[in-house]
């Protein structure tokens, strides 16, 4: 027997006696982090809470007072941004090929091939975003209780073959019912995605990693206009539409990464269970490393100590209160609307200023290439310096610049100036990461009195972010009218005034969190040493709630 199941099998029984009377003044309360003394007259309900949090079930792996140096955590870390994080990005970049394969399609007469106008693309948009919002609260769920690192290829298994089927599509009704079939298989991947990376990664490192993650996706719409540009010449091919042999290469690159990742179960479901398939034979982490592994991040977010956990109707009044994760939320539905018309037009438009519908969708690429720049470049200086409300305004107003001069811009410019405007707004920093891994930092989970710990409100809160980065569609699909093309003048008007809100908001939500620290910290000074050891204790259990929470601003 190794000394590390040696030590799961000591850890895995309940310590009864967690709560011991010492004296009639002191009580001795056992916590993760060792013992502490506290004075008899804490309230009894601190005394539960206490007793209920250190009875809960632990993590084996979670070795409370394990010590460790920077070089060895930095090693576990390397491990996972080679081994871990490259397959996910993988997974990443197959789905948003597919999502972004739609705007090619149109540039390439999808719309007059089934017989509809810009208005039919427009609804489908609005409904796709519905769908795929709503498949996003639920997957989240979901995930928890099938596992985020079966979930994922279950769904990317199922989009593939759905993204296959547009070869099928005969008229707008068929468009539709594929359009929402792709929603509802897409909807839970992203969630789950973010839940299962906090698994890995301490909160504080998410930021960076989240911007190569949709950094990845930028890559991956460049890769598909280039794609685009020489499978839309297959057009005659087998009697298929050019659009349609698109959609069919794009579905089985899908459908293959797809059976790779659950077949040779590539994605561990956590870091003690690294070996077998193609991660290989041999675990990723020795016994040390897997302590490491484990005990970071349940240091950095208690409530991760146990693997498998659920959501309860704790979580969703706990989410629904707090208002940090409204304004995020709010950000997120008014800063991204502009993304919806540039998303699906955007080699439309580019077409509009005299080039071929192939060099369009070529001419594609150089943006999204850029946007990956500018958006890990960005991050990393925010995670660098420890700052993100300034930085995410940054982002906001480049995309507002962006707008007004694409708005600005008279009718007979050159291309070439039309092309620079539209280059500019589209390689814009994305603050969507950044506005994700902020939430993330202050949302503080709060642990629920039950018999296992809980980390329902992130998952929550990540299926409602990625929710809100989805529902705007809904109003962000009709911006661009047929009867204002091809300038769009209106509609680069509203584009102008959701990315000005966004701007404010971004400072509005700094000032918020900059006030709640004061308003701690004040609270905090006033209170006597009976009070305050009262506040170390429940401080886990409060979470963003406890006078204690510090939020990154």
């Amino acid at each position: 027997m190794s000394q590390l199941e040696r030590g799961e099998q000591k850890r895995a029984g309940l310590n009864e006696d967690n709560v011991n009377e010492k004296t009639d003044s002191n009580v001795e309360i056992e916590l993760p982090h060792g013992l502490s003394t506290l004075p008899n007259s804490i309230d009894e309900t601190t005394k539960t809470t206490i007793s209920a949090l250190s009875e809960a079930e632990s993590n084996p792996f979670f070795i409370p007072n394990l010590t460790f140096t920077p070089s060895e955590e930095s090693k576990v870390i390397r491990i996972l941004d080679k081994r871990l994080f490259p397959w996910v990005l993988l997974t990443t970049f197959v789905l948003n090929m597919d999502r972004t394969n739609l705007s090619n399609a149109i540039s390439d007469n999808l719309p007059k091939d089934l017989g509809f106008t810009t208005n039919t693309v427009n609804l489908g948009t609005a409904i796709y975003s519905v769908l795929f919002s709503l498949a996003c609260l639920g997957g989240a769920v979901v995930c928890k209780i099938v596992h985020p690192a079966r979930w994922i290829p279950f769904s990317m298994f199922c989009w593939g073959l759905v993204t296959m089927s547009h070869a099928l599509i005969r008229d707008k009704g068929g468009y539709l019912t594929v359009r929402c079939m792709i929603a509802v298989t897409e909807g839970g991947v992203i969630p789950a995605t973010l839940i299962y990376l906090g698994s890995f990664y301490r909160s504080t490192e998410l930021a960076t990693r989240l911007a190569w993650f949709w950094g990845v996706q930028t890559i991956a719409s460049a890769v598909s206009g280039l794609m685009a540009s020489g499978l839309l010449q297959l057009q005659g091919v087998s009697g298929l539409e050019g659009w349609k042999w698109l959609f069919l290469v794009d579905g089985i690159i899908t459908v293959v990464v797809a059976v790779l990742t659950w077949y040779v179960f590539y994605l561990p479901r956590n870091a003690t269970l690294t070996k077998g398939g193609i991660r290989g034979w041999k675990p990723w982490f020795d016994e040390r490393q897997v302590r490491i592994a484990v005990t970071r991040i349940v240091q950095d977010d208690p409530s991760k100590r146990l693997y498998e956990q659920r959501v309860h109707w704790e979580d969703v009044k706990d989410a629904a209160t707090d208002l940090g994760l409204w304004g995020h939320l709010l950000i997120t539905a008014v800063g991204l609307t502009p993304t919806t018309p540039l998303g699906v037009y955007l080699p439309s438009v580019i077409k509009t200023f005299n080039f071929s519908i192939f060099v369009a969708n070529a001419l594609t690429a150089p943006p999204y290439i850029l946007q990956c720049c500018t958006t890990v470049l960005f991050i990393w200086h925010s995670d660098r310096i420890g700052e993100r409300g300034f930085h995410g305004a940054f982002g906001a107003t480049w995309q507002l610049v962006g707008w007004i001069l694409l708005r600005c811009l008279p009718s007979d410019a050159s291309k070439g100036v039309k092309y620079f405007a539209a280059l500019l707004v589209a390689c814009w920093p994305y603050t969507h990461p950044l506005n994700i891994a902020w939430m993330s930092e202050n949302t503080g989970q709060v642990v629920l009195l039950l018999p296992s710990l809980s980390i329902g409100k992130r998952t929550l809160a990540s299926g409602c972010v990625i929710f809100a980065a989805n529902i705007y569609g809904v109003w962000g699909s009709q911006i661009y009218q047929a009867k204002d093309a091809p300038d769009y003048r209106t509609g680069n008007t509203i584009n102008i005034v959701f990315a000005g809100t966004a701007v404010c908001l971004w400072f509005v939500q700094k000032g918020y969190y900059k006030y709640r620290n004061a308003r701690n910290a004040k609270v905090w000074a006033e209170l006597g040493e009976d009070a305050r050891k009262r506040e170390e204790i429940s401080q886990e259990v409060e979470g963003n709630r406890s006078v204690l929470f510090r939020f990154t601003t």
